[in-house]
Order: structure tokens, then sequence, then C-alpha cells
């Protein structure tokens, strides 16, 4: 998921799409990690030396905790007008080092492959979620995988029952799966002791030179270097997506034809700052969304005033300023009217509604709190008297212990790969280390995305979108994507806004919707 950092401040806000930048280069090689869980010895065969760059001359001290070695089972999903049968592959990818060969971590990949499909000619699809920190359970079991973890959208629950049912809507009719874990989320875990490497797997650019080396390493592996190739990331796995494309594109000899960004962080800028006035007018849109009930590609339609306004008069007289009294009555009057706030509350903020007061405010006199991850969706707040309430987001907090339970009965039950640890799926320790570098504010993938397509007129890029999300807001996408230049066919690149909010795919007309969307762009059309 999507998508995801989390802010624990009052209000208690998680904020899945988090962190960022340059830590140590330690340069990596990968093999595929063959000990058994927990076994005492070497972890890895040594592999040939790759021309990698160079690493540390002296091998850290290594913890001997590798996960278990791959299990291949067979499987059928009998769906409406169609039975899928197919391979199921749980295996981890050992990351080494390029000089002294010790091992640096091993990076869990669950694969679905169709049988009896050619493998040059079929699509295979990478997945990664977002976080920092966010493992690939919510993509899986949420909605492309051909198992999926049904949820109750409107009052998701930690006791709700983890049993998955066969997911009519997976994406395996027309291409392989592999999600991938990056380090310290899923299974995926750091085995080199020491600061420096975790330091590296917990910055931007380690991140995508991890996740490059494992997709080049899976590729090789299983024989599929041919085939067509995909990447689908969310939240800041769509920040991770472009960068990842230049990567395989630039250092990994690997072509990518399509990305498919869900819920993307394209340019931190405008998420960030209290005087910027883009963070709060790329929200607007979607808060206006929540409060009219609106949803889908239909619900973006009727917010044209909406979109027309946040684009002109309000970041016009955002940038007057709170000295001009009558910009800030026009903006308390308008802003107000669209979100369904306290005009007075409107005027005292100066216009300016983030995201953490628009969920405590919009349903307090209900005791309620709204969802950052879906306006529509509200909780009960556990201290509605308070100033301050530390409250847990009603979609987030309540999804993952479902997600997590689904995700340990399906690797260590059904595909035969039981690792004796918990499965992790939203870690805050690898969010609160990220490593920015030059500041999260500073953090932007637009470039990567512009390069990417401008080298490779094949690339195709579908952004999508749920029309009540409040973390990664569409109309942020839509104006960044404006500053794309036409390179060829306009449909090269194409935003989706669908109904629902971080993680549409959890609405059953958008998941399908959004499944119809990736095919056309994975079959071409």
């Amino acid at each position: 998921m999507n998508p995801l950092a989390q802010l624990r401040k009052w209000p208690r806000a998680p904020v899945l799409f988090a962190c960022f930048f340059f830590a140590s280069t330690l340069p990596i090689v990968a093999l595929e990690a063959p000990a058994p869980e927990l076994a005492p010895g070497p972890a890895a065969a040594k592999p040939t030396p790759q021309n990698e760059g160079s690493g540390p001359a002296k091998a850290p001290e290594t913890a001997q905790n590798p996960l278990p070695s791959p299990s291949t089972t067979s499987h059928t999903i009998r769906l409406p007008g169609r039975s899928l049968r197919f391979r199921a592959i749980a295996s981890a990818i050992r990351l080494s080092d390029a000089e002294s060969l010790a091992p640096k971590a091993d990076i869990a990949t669950l694969a679905f492959l169709l049988e009896g499909a050619d493998p040059a000619k079929r699509p295979v699809t990478f997945v990664i979620n977002g976080g920092p920190g966010a493992a690939s359970a919510w993509l899986d079991l949420g909605g492309l995988g051909p198992w999926r973890l049904p949820l109750d959208r409107a009052s998701p629950a930690p006791s709700a029952p983890p049993v998955t049912v066969d997911n009519a809507d997976t994406w395996l009719d027309f291409t392989d799966l592999v999600f991938i874990d990056p380090p310290g989320t899923g299974y995926s875990r750091i085995l080199a002791k020491g600061d420096e490497t975790r330091r590296h797997f917990y910055s931007v650019n380690g991140d995508i030179e991890a996740l490059a080396v494992t997709i080049r390493k899976w590729l090789a592996a299983n024989k599929r270097l041919v085939s067509p190739k995909f990447v689908v990331g969310e939240s800041y796995g769509g920040f991770r997506a472009p960068k990842l494309a230049r990567r395989l594109q630039d250092e990994e000899g690997i072509g990518v034809e399509g990305l498919v960004l869900i819920s993307p962080v394209l340019d931190f800028a405008w998420f960030e700052g209290a005087n910027n006035p883009l963070t709060f007018a790329t929200r607007l849109p979607s808060q206006a969304a929540a409060a009219r009930g609106l949803a889908g590609q239909d619900g973006r339609a009727a917010l044209a005033d909406v979109e027309a306004y946040a684009a002109g008069p309000y970041v016009a007289d955002l940038l007057r300023g709170e000295r001009d009294s009558q910009a800030l009555s026009r903006i308390a009057e308008n802003v107000a009217g669209f979100t369904g706030l306290d005009p007075a509350l409107v005027r005292k903020l100066g216009g300016r509604v983030d995201m953490a007061t628009f969920a405590r405010e919009r349903e307090r006199a209900a005791a309620k709190v709204t969802s950052l991850y879906d306006a529509r969706v509200s909780g009960f707040d556990p201290s509605p008297h308070a100033a301050q309430s530390e409250y847990s987001d009603p979609i987030l907090d309540a999804i993952k212990t479902p997600l997590a339970s689904a995700m340990a009965d399906l690797t260590g039950n059904r595909l035969g790969w039981p690792v004796e640890a918990r499965y992790e799926v939203l870690n805050e320790s690898v969010n609160h280390a990220w490593d920015w570098g030059g500041g999260r504010g500073h953090a932007e993938a637009l470039s990567d995305l512009k390069r990417a397509m401008a080298l490779d007129s094949s690339l195709r890029v579908l952004v999508a979108h749920g029309v009540t999300d409040q973390v990664t807001p569409y109309f942020a996408s839509k104006l960044l994507l404006d500053q794309v230049p036409l390179m060829g066919d306009p449909d090269r690149l194409r935003l989706k806004v669908y109904g629902g909010g971080h993680m549409p795919y959890l609405d059953d007309k958008s998941r399908a919707d959004l499944r119809e969307d990736a095919r056309k762009l994975i079959e071409g059309k």
C-alpha cells in the first residue's frame, strides 16, 4: 500500500507515504537465498564476483537468520466464467556485498505465474508498496493477487476474520505477478549487523538499488529476461517506480514497458510546508469530494468548480496573505462552503485546512474522526472533548491486523513457506529511520518519470488515485502531470480517478475498474 511517513502527532495522523534520501553507497549483488529458516551455518553459497562497484574490504558481522528455501506450489482458482491454473513461488533473493560477498539482506518475493503461458510473451509485473516501511500485502491481498482478503470498507476492524477468497479481479489473467518486500518489511530482513548497512537500505538511493538488483536477479533466476516487464508502485512505491525504471534502464540492462502508479507522491514539495499554498490547494478537491459524498470519475467531474477555484482564486488569495482581510474573508467563505467546516475555524486557520485538522473536525460533533486514507470513512474519537487526541486511523490501523494474519497464513500454510517471524505489514521503525539526505521536501520523482519516458518512447504510464484520499490527493498528480511535455501519443500517460481513497482497490467497483485500466496498459490498448 499503498501507500504511507507515519506522523504520530496530534491529531494522531498516520501518513503512509513518507521519508527520503542518500546514505553511504554499498554496492550489492544478489543470489537466491538457499538456507533454511534460522539455520546456524553460512546463509548463501559464494557467487561469482560481479562488476557492481566496490564494497568494504572487511565483511561486516552477520546475523545468521536467513529466510527458508524457495517453495513452489500449484493452485487453481475458480472465478466467474473462468479458472486460472498457476504456480506460486515463495522465495528470497540474497543481497550481498559486491567485493567481500558478505550477505547483506534477504529480500522476500512472492510470485504467481500462470500455467501454460509462453514466458517470452507473457508479461511479468513487479509490485512494490510504499511507506517507506509498508509491505506488499496491501496490494497482494487487497486487490491484485489471486486471493483477496474481503474487508468491510465502510467499517473495517482489527478483529475481521483473516480468511481469503478467490479474487475475481486478480491481474493474473493478463500478467504474472511478483510481489517484493524491501528490507524491514514483510519477511525481508537485513542480515549484516551494524548501522552502515541499515542506513544504506533505509535511504532513497540504497532502496532503489536493492529493488533493481532484486528484480534483475529474479528475472535471471526464473529465465524471464525476455518477458515484457512492468512495475506497479503504490504511495511511496509510486515515488519509487519512476526511479526504479531509470535505474533498471541505466544500470541493470532491464527495460520496462509500463508503470502503474497508485496514489503516488511525485513531488514531496507539494505536500510539505505550512506556508506552501500548493499543500492546501491540492487537497481541497478531495476534501470537497468527501463533503459532497462523491466517488469515482463521475465524482471528479462534479468537482470542476472546486478544481478551478483551487488552482486559481484560492492560490492567488493565499499568496495575498492574511493581512489582506478581503482575501481572507473570500477564502474562509469558499473553503468552508466546499469542505463543510465552520467558517470561523477556516478563518482562524487562515484558509489553510491541513489534513489532520480536516480529519478531526469534519465529524467532531458526532465524536468521530475521519480517515486520512478515505475521507468517506470515519471512526470513534477516544477523546472527543479533548483539545488533543491520540486516535487511530479508521482504515490504516484497522486493516493492518487482519492483513498480517492473512499473509502469515497464506505463506506458511497454503504456500508451504513458514517463517518464524512476524510479517511486518507496516514497520514504523523503517519509516522513522529513513534517510532523506537533502530533506523530504526536496524529494521528487517527476523528473525521473520524464526522463524514463523520453528515453523509451514505448514506456506507458497509468497514474491511479482515489477521489477521497487525503494523503496523496489526486489533484496534486493532475497538476504535476500537466508539467510533463507531450511525448508522442497523449495516451502514453493517463490519469484515472476512482471511487475510494488511498487504496482505491478496497472499493469493489474501483478494484474492477483499476484492473481493466491496468489490463489495457499492459496489453498496449
